[in-house]
């Protein structure tokens, strides 16, 4: 952190609300001008949900910077708002920040993304960020300098002029006395009205694919490039030409405990979908390859310890295993993987790796 505070721990549910009080207090009637605004978004989506607010904003502002991995096309710019084309491998295109700035009013958030996430209504609320905020005139100062000093080159002629006499002003005048008795108060009222979806609740620990797609962000709000998430294919089948079992065949007793083995490897933030009668897809937020490979591993420990209770059983397992970024969810390849295992007898199949980005992560 560049403000030598201690960071805080927040998911996207809370920091979404934040940015939106800061967003509107910059929209707020005020003789207290000149205005300006710096927004990272990560991700051209996330600039999408808020254009309309953006192109208020900049109708207000004296200058108002929006930065972007790749940044937005032109067609997506508002009038009056400045677009800074952030690069996948610089520190600023892991950060979320928005900062408003006055001479007599400040607010700023400042967040890091951590590429990990905790239970929550869906994968995207539940992203995990690493960083502080607070309506302080003199903290939203210092936001801007370091925002100004990182960009500035970026910028046109005109916009860099007015924003280095905007600061000129702010400095020339001392912050409120009564601003942390304010910050204190909105900072309950965000505790307070935003204390985090619960994680989403199955009968029996399976989402559907619509289900999926709600949870994965497919139908919301959600970028490629943002959380990288590990994707496990999983085919459970007895062998063709099983001998048949000696009495009543329990099939229900028996899909219960694959079921069962399979949800045992599944940590609290991860999700797993039944696309058939014995075909399964896991959701492993933020795992890498050679984690996947691990929960492959246990997956077949614990298909393989149900000879135990089922002893005229034997399951055969084929799984497909990869690594994505992408937005949604490439699940229909990892299927295609997954018949690919099972055509060649492959026990553990891998999707292509993911093309290089091209100004997006």
């Amino acid at each position: 952190m560049h403000s030598g505070r201690t960071p805080e721990r927040f998911t996207k549910h809370s920091l979404v609300a934040v940015s939106h009080a800061i967003e509107r207090a910059a929209l707020a009637e005020a003789e207290d001008g000149p205005l300006v605004v710096f927004a990272l978004f990560q991700r051209l989506p996330y600039f999408d949900r808020e254009r309309e607010i953006y192109r208020r904003i900049a109708g207000r502002a004296t200058v108002t910077v929006v930065g972007m991995v790749g940044g937005p096309p032109p067609d997506h710019l508002p009038d009056g708002v400045q677009a800074v084309a952030l690069d996948e491998a610089e520190e600023l295109a892991r950060e979320w920040s928005v900062v408003a700035l006055t001479p007599r009013f400040g607010a700023s958030l400042v967040a890091y993304d951590r590429g990990e996430v905790t239970p929550a209504a869906t994968l995207e609320t539940g992203r995990l960020f690493d960083g502080h905020w607070g309506f302080r005139r003199d903290a939203a100062l210092h936001e801007v300098i370091r925002l100004r000093e990182r960009l500035a080159e970026r910028l046109p002629g005109p916009a860099r002029v007015a924003l280095d006499e905007a600061v000129a002003r702010v400095r020339d005048i001392p912050a409120g006395a009564g601003e942390s008795r304010a910050d204190a108060a909105l900072r309950l009222l965000v505790r307070r009205g935003y204390r985090g979806a619960p994680p989403v609740e199955t009968a029996d620990g399976m989402l559907d694919e619509a289900g999926l797609r709600r949870w994965s962000g497919a139908d919301g709000v959600t970028a490629s490039g943002t959380l990288p998430v590990a994707l496990v294919g999983l085919r459970v089948a007895e062998p063709a030409g099983a001998p048949e079992r000696f009495g009543r065949r329990s099939a229900a007793r028996e899909s219960q405990a694959v079921l069962a083995a399979v949800t045992s490897v599944l940590r609290p933030v991860d999700r797993a979908v039944r696309v058939a009668d014995n075909e399964f897809q896991l959701v492993l937020p933020a795992l890498g390859e050679p984690e996947a490979l691990a929960v492959v591993g246990r997956l077949h420990e614990s298909i393989g310890a149900l000879a135990r209770a089922f002893p005229f059983v034997t399951y055969t397992v084929h799984a497909a295993v990869a690594v994505t970024t992408r937005r949604p969810l490439p699940t229909a390849d990892l299927r295609a993987a997954v018949e690919w295992a099972v055509r060649e007898g492959v026990p553990v199949a891998g999707l292509p790796p993911e093309p290089a980005p091209v100004g997006a992560r």
